[in-house]
Formats: C-alpha cells, structure tokens, sequence
C-alpha cells in the first residue's frame, strides 16, 4: 500500500476486521510503511516515550495510543508493517500460538535473505546477534479477528529508535536487514518474502492485490 498515515491505516483496519466478522472478506493481509511515529500500546509506558511534544514536532514524529497489546514502538520510513486481518477459528484461537506464529514468518523472511534471526525467551519479537530486527503488538477482538501485527526493519534509519525505550527494553538495540547484511535491501522483496513466508506459516494461499 505504500505510505499509509498511521490514523488512516487503524481506521482501515477497523472496517476490514469488521467485514471479516461479517464474512464480507477473506482473510487480509496488509503491507505497507507509516510516516514518522511512535505508538504506545495499551499497556504503554508513557514515561518510554523519551522526546517532549516540541522535539517531537521538530522532528515531524507523531505521537498516537494504540489499541494493540505491548509498550512503545517506532514506526517509519524504510520498515515493513505488515497487518494481518485474521479469523482464527476454529483451530487457531490461541492468542500465544498467533505470537509465535508470527515471529515464526519473521524469522523465517529473514533467512530468506541470509540473515540468522531469533527469538529470545521472555519476550515478544525477532533478533539477532546485534539487536532487536522485527517488534510485534497485536490485537484480537470478539470474534477472534486478528489486527495491528508486525514492524520489520529492512532499511530503517536506527537514529529514531533513540526516541523511545523500545518495547520498554532499555538495553534494546534497533537493526535492519540492510545493517546486518551491509548491502540494500528493497522493500517490494521483503513483502513478497514475508507474505510468502505468512502464508506458508498459516496455511493460506496467496491472491495479490
């Protein structure tokens, strides 16, 4: 979908998990990058969030609340976000199993590129060697529909990681595909890996759109 302004993307997705309901649609998997912003979840720390309003506004980052699970997260030029609008019945309404399922797809789109990515017990998310690859915040309504997903860095400028705690990890360290690699990475090849990779992963078959 290209850049999408986060506002625009949750009320996108609201419609789509209500239609979903409805059995309006298939299951959907969204791709997409957000302008500059930093999102807390519905257990956000807001004292994570590390720039005030004013440098917040020089720096053109917008500051919205999330519906999502997880703390603070940074979004922006150069990173995959990918949100996925699922119906786990019957036999996937295991909020912990969706979790790994998707640093699962996450790992597994990285090998597809060369990079050894991981997870780390206790925390949600993908890593590697030298730092924090791929964040996660999810939500799951009535229903059992799935929305908000994952945020991979394929060419993210780590700078503005600095803003914020991320996932509330003081120690946590932001690198991208291109940083672990030393090479450019585009972002169509990292969505069509990912969403090769999710499907294999949930069991769909693909139908681009």
């Amino acid at each position: 979908m290209g850049a999408v302004p986060y506002p625009e993307a949750v009320v996108l997705q609201e419609e789509l998990v209500a239609r979903r309901r409805a059995g309006e649609i298939a299951d959907t998997l969204l791709l997409l990058e957000h302008p500059h912003v930093i999102t807390l979840g519905s257990g956000g720390n807001p004292a994570h969030v590390l720039l005030d309003e004013g440098e917040r506004k020089r720096r053109r980052i917008d500051l919205y609340r999330a519906s999502r699970g997880g703390d603070v997260t940074y979004h922006g030029p150069g990173q995959l976000v990918a949100y996925p609008i699922l119906d786990l019945k019957p036999d996937r309404k295991d909020l912990h199993r969706y979790l790994r399922d998707l640093e699962e797809a996450l790992v597994r789109t990285a090998a597809a590129f060369g990079v050894n990515a991981h997870v780390r017990p206790g925390l949600t998310g993908v890593w590697t060697g030298r730092g924090k690859l791929a964040a996660i915040g999810v939500r799951v309504s009535s229903g059992w529909i799935t929305s908000h997903g994952v945020a991979l860095n394929v060419s993210t400028d780590a700078s503005y990681f600095g803003a914020i705690i991320p996932c509330g990890i003081p120690d946590a360290v932001a690198v991208s595909l291109e940083t672990e690699l030393g090479r450019e990475v585009t972002m169509e090849s990292v969505q069509i890996a990912f969403a090769e990779e999710f499907a294999a992963v949930f069991g769909r078959r693909l139908r681009w759109t």
